[in-house]
């Protein structure tokens, strides 16, 4: 019953300790304007009509913003996010989770996982939701103002019916 106990109470510090991640100012902070940033195109891309005329500054504008997103989502949340799990959140590779040498946790599995295996799936993750998330945006990007066009009737040979 102690082991069970133990058990619960380690896996909700992972769990407490994953949830925690949002208080740190710089990770939110970070993601948050990522985040923002990237509303910011899918809003602009509601109003920009498709073929509209693009200056040579507003090229630039739009190339400096977007590389400061990709900068900022892939290189500044994931070195946040890893900063704070090995600082704070205590992450690192000597704290053993499961396996020979941890501290009652799955002792008999005979893989040996670590809190930093922890880290790094989760900072992944955060690489994995930033290059769907770049496709996501492109394809906005490049179907706005694609009207869906209304379905005509057809006849049995598959020609529109069309009233003249």
């Amino acid at each position: 019953m102690l082991a069970a106990a133990s058990l619960t109470s380690q896996i909700w510090h992972v769990i407490c300790s994953c949830a925690l991640a949002f208080a740190n100012v710089a990770f939110t902070g970070s993601l948050l304007l990522s985040l923002a940033m990237t509303g910011a195109i899918l809003a602009y891309a509601k109003r920009r009509p498709k073929g509209a005329p693009l200056t040579w500054g507003q090229a630039m504008a739009a190339a400096t913003y977007v590389s400061f997103l990709a900068f900022f989502f892939f290189g500044v949340v994931p070195d946040r996010w890893r900063v704070y799990s090995a600082g704070s959140l205590g992450m690192r590779s000597d704290a053993i989770l499961a396996g020979p040498g941890s501290t009652g946790w799955l002792t008999n599995f005979p893989v040996v996982l670590s809190k930093a295996v922890v880290s790094d799936f989760v900072t992944v993750n955060i690489y994995m939701a930033g290059l769907v998330g770049t496709f996501k945006v492109w394809s906005a990007w490049q179907n706005r103002g694609a009207a869906v066009a209304d379905e005509v009737e057809t006849s049995t040979y598959g020609r529109p019916l069309v009233k003249s």
